[in-house]
């Protein structure tokens, strides 16, 4: 690679070893050229954004260095070496992104690292900083520890979302009421919290959490060092079988979750439970990125949490403004997943609105061609002794309502055994968004 011109960034974040770097780089005829001295992680990230850039030399130690930055780096086409502080110092976090690490001592060695790396970049695909998670999955999850291996399951698990427009339908009833009957069956279900407007599952359950669940998880991934032990170790157990990631806090602390941690979040939920139900938010509005920010969508969790799953429950209320919402909210999940096939659930059924479920299959059918359709009745004493309980409903005996959501799980197991391999079948949504911009 002798005589190609390979744009290098420096971001040193002011490390002794920048200066020996400099001079490494620029006294030998390698072909890299130093574009920049970039301040800080977000001169990094906006530089790189132009594309002049094949490799961006980064201390360990830079402010705001983890697994979400590092993926957007690679995902923008510059190829990452890492500088550790010294050999013998603490180990460098296995992150994602990152093409080889080298010690500060070892600055002598970053031309034939340096063109290595742009080789690589060279003859790789382009990935989206914000595409599919299937190219974010960390280095770290091939040694796993002794406990975390006692944890995995060989097959991936199914992951179900759960969502529904705005108006509250009924998206966390149906979300913990299918979980909970799961459970009951004896799979090994966790349900994950994540509504970024208002999560409400662990009030559903009767969950005083003092530390979000998805919190703890998201920073553990974003670190690098979340493995299927310790997303165990955050989940809270709620019943034999099934356990709660608690969702955010306060509805402000969004910005928090960044894409590619959660996706790391859903990729090892699948390693560790049979069925991974999501709660997810109602909106599906994806705004503009503002040049080089790295900061994520408001409704980052819910598209993700789309593009992931294997099966989509949609929820709605049977009364008129709420098929009007759900109508409208059929036309923009098609827009935003055009290749769904969504389990159509209609909540609050009753005799009183005038009409029955032949005329509402109807009117949805007018949007999507539903796997199937499901209407759970308008039982309300079942659903206020369940909140006040803090349970689920399966756990209070039988009820109209409790026996509806056990019809739902009986056609999600049904599609489950369909498919031998379950990891065959899965992520239906994410391969069609592989490699896309969100």
């Amino acid at each position: 690679m002798i005589g190609e011109r390979i744009g290098v960034l420096l971001a040193a974040g002011g490390a002794g070893w920048e200066v020996d770097a400099l001079q490494v780089l620029g006294g030998a005829p390698s072909g890299a050229v130093v574009l920049k001295r970039c301040i800080d992680l977000p001169d990094l990230l906006a530089t790189a954004a132009t594309g002049q850039a094949r490799v961006a030399v980064v201390s360990a130690t830079l402010d705001g260095v983890d697994a979400d930055s590092l993926t957007r780096l690679r995902g923008l086409g510059v190829g990452v070496v890492l500088v550790a502080a010294s050999s013998t110092g603490p180990d460098v976090p296995e992150l994602p992104g990152v093409a080889d690490v080298l010690a500060a001592e070892e600055t002598s060695r970053l031309v034939p690292v340096v063109q290595a790396v742009a080789r690589d970049v060279a003859t790789e695909e382009p990935t989206s900083p914000y595409g599919s998670s299937r190219s974010h999955t960390s280095p770290l999850f091939e040694d796993q520890a002794a406990d975390a291996l006692a944890l995995e399951h060989d097959a991936q698990g199914q992951v179900i979302a759960v969502w529904g427009p705005t108006g509250a339908p009924g998206r966390t009833t149906v979300a913990v009421g299918t979980a909970a009957e799961l459970a009951r069956r004896g799979h090994d279900v966790l349900l994950v919290d994540a509504d970024g407007y208002g999560g409400a599952v662990a009030q559903h359950l009767g969950v005083l959490d003092e530390v979000s669940g998805l919190l703890s998880a998201v920073r553990l991934a974003n670190a690098g060092h979340l493995d299927v032990g310790r997303l165990a170790s955050v989940a809270r157990s709620v019943g034999p079988g099934l356990r709660v990631l608690t969702g955010l806090p306060r509805a402000d602390r969004w910005v928090e979750v960044r894409s590619v941690a959660f996706d790391t979040l859903l990729e090892t939920a699948r390693r560790l439970s049979t069925h991974v139900v999501l709660d997810l938010g109602f909106n599906l509005e994806q705004a503009e990125q503002a040049f080089g920010s790295g900061v994520p969508h408001r409704n980052q969790m819910t598209v993700s949490g789309l593009d992931h799953a294997d099966e989509l429950l949609v929820v709605g209320s049977a009364d008129p403004v709420g098929l009007s919402r759900l109508a409208r909210g059929l036309v923009e999940l098609r827009e935003v997943s055009p290749a769904a096939t969504p389990r159509i659930v209609v909540n609050r059924v009753r005799s009183s609105l005038g009409w029955g479920e032949h005329e509402v299959r109807a009117m949805v059918e007018g949007f999507v061609t539903p796997a199937s359709m499901h209407f759970l009745p308008d039982d309300q004493a079942a659903a206020d002794r369940a909140l006040m309980a803090g349970r689920a409903l399966a756990d209070l005996g039988e009820s109209s309502l409790s026996s509806a959501l056990a019809r739902v799980a009986d056609t999600l197991e049904q599609d489950a055994s369909k498919v031998p391999d379950a990891a065959a079948g899965r992520g239906w949504l994410r391969r069609r968004r592989a490699g896309t911009g969100r």
